[in-house]
Formats: structure tokens, sequence, C-alpha cells
């Protein structure tokens, strides 16, 4: 169990720094631009402000686990970031674009497994396998 936590860990978190690095790098206009027709826009430091989330989201998948040095964070990252993704599954599914939706739901199901799993399943510092 140790073995898969630890991969979706890595891709969740390439997954998040990368969306919130696009997000912090940018311009604005690009960023307030619809790339729907129905899609919910917000504003620019919104989207700035959830890009941070999200890079320090991916950083507390790894890093606690990586350098061993409080990794009760992971969980609390994984949860976080979930909380991240509850609201990009409404905005979506307000939006009109519900395959988006649906890979937003995929993704908040599996943080809640990282999130689970690193607090009951498998813990950082366990020898389960």
């Amino acid at each position: 169990m140790n073995i898969v936590l630890w991969i979706l860990q890595v891709l969740l978190a390439l997954l998040f720094l990368f969306a919130g690095g696009t997000k912090l790098v940018m311009s604005a206009e690009a960023l307030s631009q619809p790339q729907t027709p129905n899609q919910v826009m917000l504003p620019v430091t919104l989207i700035r402000l959830i890009g941070v989330f999200e890079f320090l989201g991916g950083l507390g998948l790894l890093l606690p686990g990586l350098f061993r040095i409080k990794q009760y964070l992971t969980p609390l990252a994984a949860l976080g970031l979930a909380i991240i993704m509850i609201g990009a599954v409404v905005f979506t599914a307000m939006g009109g674009a519900i395959g988006v939706a649906v890979t937003n739901v995929v993704i908040l199901l599996l943080l809640l497994f990282v999130a689970y799993g690193r607090w009951r399943l498998a813990p950082h510092g366990s020898r389960l396998k």
C-alpha cells in the first residue's frame, strides 16, 4: 500500500505543481480569457491565490515524506487540495464542462484516498507494504 500511495502522491504532486505554477506565471490577460462559452470567470487575484495553494499543496504531498519531517502534513495537504477540487468540480459543472468536472471528481477521489491512506492505512514511517 505504501508504494501505491507514493505513486499517487508523486503523480498528484506533479499535477498540482504544474497547475499552480502555471496560474502563477501566466499573464493576467491570459488568466482572464474564458476558455469555454459558459465558463464562470473568477478574479485574477483569486486565481493566483488558488495557484499558490495548489503549488504549496503539491509540495505538501511530497516533502514531508521525503524529508521525514512533520509527516502529518501529507494527509492535510491532500485534504486541502481536495477542498480546492470540490470548488473546481462545482465551477466546471456550472460552466457546462461536464467532462472536465468528471476528471476533477476522479482527482478529488484520489486525493481523498491519499489522505485516508496516509492517515490510517500506511502512515509515513510505518513499514506496511
